[in-house]
């Protein structure tokens, strides 16, 4: 089992034709997701690699039954490319592009009110189930089939750490999920944490959060009241001195909010088993979750 992406996945590449949309498809390719096609406007016809070009997602929903997107547009267009999807009614987003516009993504926060299409992203590493399907930009050697461990994160870098831990311990993973770590994007916490919580596979979780904002206190609580699963935690960016940016544009600590040491607090008080060192996480998980 998994969550959001499995070998049934058919994966439309928005932005094919460029660089880094070419190298990473091929990437993806590689590990055996089902890439049908890709989009360019004005190259319909073309094919990358084996891959058909069309000129708009809803041509290749209708002409290669795509039902995934993976984003590799400029920022300055990258919110029309994930509305295009919406309007084509692609059942998963994943929106890979750095910054993005914040107003431009606002717009696409309000656009999918009422839509039924799932956004990962945007400034993300996406999504992988080991052994099916990756989605992203994530080492796919580093990854173990078999579960029983799901991973979500705001940090990309930190998901390929926490996983080579795992996988080093000799611990699979259901499914992993680079949420991204702007202010504003689509998939939450919550909304991995509680997709891992139906998963019959799922038996833990490993929650990687880090400075800035207050999701992390949130998705405490819903652990609290409503996961049976037990969770490890880990926060980054504890030493960052407060009002300055530490690379992510949601890594801000404002005021007296988004501290590290707060989200370490609210996460044990609401039974997370957390860790503080992440070299030792792999031990940890090996302890706790399997």
């Amino acid at each position: 089992m998994s969550i959001f992406v499995d070998k049934n996945t058919r994966l439309v590449v928005q932005g094919i034709t460029g660089k880094e949309g070419q190298f990473h498809t091929r990437q993806c390719v590689a590990y055996g997701t089902n890439v049908v096609a890709g989009v360019t406007p004005g190259k319909a016809g073309q094919k990358m690699d084996d891959v058909p070009v069309f000129n708009s997602v809803k041509d290749a929903v209708k002409e290669a039954g795509a039902n995934c997107s993976m984003i590799f547009v400029p920022p300055p267009f990258a919110a029309d490319a994930i509305m295009e999807s919406v309007d084509a009614g692609i059942d998963l987003i994943v929106a890979i592009t750095e910054g993005i516009p914040v107003m431009d993504m606002m717009k696409v926060k309000n656009y999918m009110t009422d839509k039924s299409s799932r956004l990962i992203g945007p400034n993300c590493p996406g999504i992988i189930t080991p052994g099916e399907c990756k989605i992203g930009i994530m080492p796919g050697p580093t990854h173990k089939p078999g579960g029983p461990i799901g991973v979500v994160s705001r940090s990309g870098t930190l998901t390929y750490e926490v996983v080579h831990q795992l996988t080093m311990q000799g611990i699979g993973q259901t499914t992993c999920i680079g949420i991204g770590g702007d202010p504003v994007n689509g998939t939450n916490f919550i909304d991995c944490l509680d997709a891992f919580e139906k998963d019959a596979e799922t038996k833990g979780i490993v929650m990687v959060g880090e400075i800035g904002g207050n999701a992390e206190e949130e998705a405490a609580a819903f652990i609290k009241e409503k996961m049976t699963k037990p969770v490890v935690g880990f926060i980054a960016g504890l030493t960052a001195p407060p009002g300055r940016r530490m690379g992510h544009a949601g890594a801000i600590i404002s005021g007296g909010s988004g501290t590290g040491q707060g989200k370490v607090t609210a996460m044990k008080e609401c039974g997370i088993h957390v860790c503080e060192n992440l070299g030792t996480l792999g031990e940890l998980c090996a302890k706790v979750l399997v």
